[in-house]
């Protein structure tokens, strides 16, 4: 019996400990650019300073993100002034400190990269002030999740959107949420935020930025796919979602990313 017993706990030893190396043959493709052009001007500042990512997609298994260096990038008002980018190293950040934001204003984004021309129109985007922040230390399924609520006054007969960031410095990934007026319209609203380990003295910083209805349905899509009841397994896979940049030389060659011009509002907020 106990000779029975110890091949027994050998084999399941054995079998437990046994790892196959399994070669997972992806398909592969060209590079795309990656055009991360968010041109943020923060109340209460001059909104000079401003910069644009430009990066390449990579095989799913690599660790870093490849830049995109060499390129020249400008952003042209409806004035014809123009606003030269100049790379950073070889980062793939460029950068631009006499940029000049107007509201309303329309821009566009011109991006020459490896002998191929990409662009974007789009329109800097304002938003109201954040009122104040309301914070429930009951919420969630347990009962005893924090939850902030950052109440903002929507305007009146005015179409308007709204993206928020939440930024904790506990280490989870920030939230984002898109809000949109058609049932709040003129009325006193909130973007939402809640992280079960988020505790008393953290601090989170708010900021709410005023965005075109284009980037809104972007923004939703790419959130819903990305969202944890999503990826199931009879799920729709998710669709490549185009942003407003486009490709004049090669139109099949699109690049990935968003040309965005918003106004922001910033709050830091301490938990209590």
């Amino acid at each position: 019996m106990m000779k029975r017993l110890f091949v027994m706990v050998l084999s399941i030893s054995l079998f437990t400990n046994c790892e196959d190396v399994v070669d997972v043959d992806l398909n592969t493709a060209e590079p795309r650019l990656v055009i991360d052009a968010s041109i943020n001007w923060f109340k209460n500042t001059t909104g000079n300073e401003q910069s644009i990512r430009l990066s390449l997609t990579a095989p799913f298994f690599d660790e870093t993100v490849p830049p995109a260096n060499g390129a020249i990038v400008q952003i042209t008002d409806s004035n014809s002034n123009v606003f030269n980018f100049v790379e950073e190293g070889l980062t793939g950040i460029y950068r631009n400190n006499n940029f000049v934001p107007v509201i309303d204003e329309a821009y566009i984004l011109t991006v020459i990269y490896e002998g191929e021309t990409y662009t974007g129109t789009e329109t800097l985007k304002s938003v109201v002030p954040i009122d104040f922040v309301e914070q429930e230390n009951e919420g969630g399924f347990s009962g005893e999740d924090i939850e902030l609520k950052a109440f903002y006054t929507d305007p009146a007969n005015i179409e308007n959107y709204y993206f928020f960031e939440f930024i904790s410095n506990i280490p989870v990934v920030p939230t984002l949420e898109v809000y949109e007026d058609r049932f709040t319209d003129g009325n006193q609203i909130f973007g939402f935020y809640t992280e079960e380990d988020l505790e008393s003295g953290d601090i989170v910083t708010i900021r709410n930025y005023g965005i075109s209805e284009r980037f809104y349905e972007f923004m939703f899509i790419l959130l819903q796919q990305g969202g944890e009841e999503d990826g199931g397994p009879f799920e729709t896979q998710p669709a490549t979602v185009r942003g407003n940049c486009i490709n004049t030389t090669n139109p099949d060659n699109f690049p990935f990313g968003y040309f965005r011009l918003s106004e922001v509002d910033e709050l830091i907020y301490t938990v209590e």
